[in-house]
């Protein structure tokens, strides 16, 4: 397992070397261009998501689809992935995580309106879209598409099963073994300490199965939901640590600035930085994990919105990575760096990336460790959900319909597994399959830039006309 953990790192290494940022983050800035900022239309893509659009084709309304797509991205990476950012980049790389949301915003978008522009519909009714159609039916690439597929399906179960479900369990040990001082219980954990994972993986595979067994619809219905009151309930924690933490404040954002680009010495709690590539790789590395933009995994279920032309849902779908990287991992950032620069106790030099968060909301007094557990079994568990839809579609595009039940029994198997192995181990096969699977979704983009940049120019114009075309659906 060792040699095995030394090769993904190796790989990984590679992956998210120069030649991986500079796609992904060129990527953005290319595209923010040619759309001419599309960043600023952030707030018309808020509107037209609480903007109910009933009368076009589609499986689950936009707003439905942006939280199922937020319900996939505001996750671990929120959290444990912010810290462990800090600890292995340095404070920059909170910098770096932020640059890569603003920007990305203009690369969500771009894939989402490629993937609602190329979708099809089966002859059952369903809407089917994502990188692979277009691929396939933008780009006469069908191989790619596959391989988009292929990676989909397995990335599904990395970024989106394994890492969640451990995430879960690992907050829950934490905090239900301390409790367990004596008797027979006690020595039963003491004799077998996974016992509190299996139970975890378990319970979590049996209420995730209530909910994916019911299709897209039923994973939407419990998004549109859970995804508001847990992003409420997380970021009104933030704000009460980072009033906690106000005088520390002016201090933190300039050694993010500073540590982005340089090394930064002699830092409360061990904090140094590590250059502009160190701080670069793991800000860039954990915002694609947070964000997604230009993995084309968010796109995959926009392209199931009622909408009617590919502008108006890639414009709400390019507000998840607002909320998402631009307000939520800024937010964690900030209380992860001010925490650590104002208080001793809180140091990178012996935490990790989860255990850094974990020690920044015990500064709330009596309610600090129960929001957090909140917000990442939420997060996590609503990351599932999310995922295990991409990962679904990405493998009826391989099989077809015959894949989909297999695939859902998969999953719940992996859920009951995953929380045994090395946590460490599931963030590096992530990461891995993260790049890997953005590589094929980054080509399309690209190649198609010129069909997004039509696209925008015309149906900008025409935004909230009611005579607007509807965009022609291909049948499958």
């Amino acid at each position: 397992m060792e040699l095995f953990s030394t090769i993904v790192e190796t790989v990984n290494a590679y992956l998210w070397g120069i030649p991986m940022i500079a796609l992904l983050f060129g990527t953005h800035l290319y595209l923010t261009i040619r759309t001419g900022f599309i960043q600023r239309k952030t707030f018309t893509g808020i509107r037209l998501s609480v903007t109910r659009d009933p009368d076009s084709s589609g499986d689950i309304s936009q707003f439905a689809a942006l939280t199922t797509a937020l319900a996939s991205t505001i996750g671990t990476g929120n959290i444990i992935g912010v810290g462990t950012a800090i600890a292995l980049g340095g404070p920059g790389a909170v910098l770096w995580c932020w640059l890569t949301g603003v920007f990305g915003i203009a690369t969500k978008y771009g894939e989402s309106l490629i993937a609602v522009k190329y979708r099809v519909r089966t002859k059952d009714g369903t809407m089917l879209g994502g990188a692979m159609y277009a691929l396939e039916r933008g780009l006469n690439m069908k191989w790619l598409g596959i391989t988009f597929a292929v990676l989909g399906t397995l990335t599904s179960f990395g970024i989106g099963c394994g890492v969640q479900v451990n995430a879960i369990s690992s907050i829950v040990n934490s905090n239900v073994k301390p409790l367990i001082t004596s008797g027979g219980l006690k020595n039963m954990l003491d004799t077998y300490p996974w016992l509190i994972s299996l139970a975890v993986g378990l319970i979590t595979s049996a209420i995730t199965c209530l909910v994916i067994f019911g299709g897209v619809k039923s994973i939407a219905r419990v998004c549109e939901k859970l995804v508001p009151f847990m992003a409420f309930f997380y970021v009104i924690g933030c704000l009460i640590i980072l009033f906690i933490n106000r005088a520390f404040l002016g201090e933190t954002f300039s050694v993010i600035f500073r540590s982005a680009f340089t090394e930064v010495r002699s830092i409360a709690g061990g904090l140094v930085g590590s250059g502009i590539m160190m701080s670069a790789r793991y800000g860039i590395a954990r915002g694609l994990f947070s964000n997604e933009s230009g993995m084309g995994s968010a796109p995959i279920v926009a392209a199931a919105a009622q909408t009617r032309n590919p502008v108006r849902q890639a414009l709400v779908s390019a507000t998840g990575t607002f909320w998402d990287t631009v307000v939520v991992c800024l937010m964690t950032g900030l209380v992860l760096v001010s925490s650590i620069i104002g208080h001793d106790s809180i140091s990178v030099t012996n935490l990790s990336g989860g255990e850094l968060t974990n020690a920044a909301f015990s500064l709330i007094p009596y309610i600090g460790q129960p929001i957090l557990i909140v917000g990442i079994i939420t997060f996590a568990y609503s990351t599932i959900l999310g995922w295990s839809y991409y990962g679904e579609r990405c493998l009826e595009y391989l099989m077809g319909k015959r894949g989909v039940i297999p695939y859902r029994l998969a999953w719940a198997i992996v859920l009951v597994a995953a929380p045994i192995i090395q946590l460490e181990l599931v963030w590096s096969i992530a990461d891995t399959l993260n790049a890997l699977m953005a590589i094929p979704n980054l080509i399309a983009v690209l190649l198609l830039s010129n069909v997004i940049v039509k696209d925008t120019k015309y149906y900008l114009k025409h935004l909230d006309e009611k005579d607007e075309t509807p965009i022609p659906l291909l049948e499958d």
